[in-house]
């Protein structure tokens, strides 16, 4: 089974994204700051960390950065609430990220619009899957 790695601090979209993940049939672990998701990448394995970008105490792309140094193999993903927000290719690089794209999808409850930073995109099973989630 695939394990995914969620850190995301908003609780309704964690909780959104654990219920929708599992039911897709992958394994989730979830945590709701990158401080509380390192300890977990160092001790655990994971194929994919589905991480936001702005969070307290240590945002997505540093986490992500941390993350991509003990499990060079895990994949990376990236959502964000703030549609404005950017990763600048020298930050998506520096996060292990091959290619970065955005990707539109409604939050729940607020009919508002939400946008997935999708980093090391490699075709695969995991990707596939993730894109018939996420798209």
């Amino acid at each position: 089974m695939i394990r995914i790695l969620l850190a995301e601090d908003d609780a309704v979209m964690r909780e959104y994204l654990t219920r929708a993940l599992e039911r897709s049939g992958y394994a989730v672990t979830a945590v709701d700051r990158g401080t509380a998701a390192l300890p977990l990448v160092q001790t655990e394995h994971f194929d994919l960390l589905l991480t936001d970008i702005v969070m307290p105490e240590m945002d997505g792309i540093e986490l992500a950065q941390k993350a991509a140094e003990i499990a060079p193999s895990m994949r990376v993903m990236f959502i964000t609430g703030f549609a404005a927000v950017t990763l600048p290719r020298r930050q998506s690089d520096a996060a292990g990220a091959r290619a970065v794209e955005a990707v539109p999808f409604a939050r729940p409850g607020d009919g508002g619009r939400s946008h997935v930073r999708i980093g090391k995109r490699q075709r695969g099973p995991l990707n596939r899957r993730i894109d018939r989630f996420v798209l």
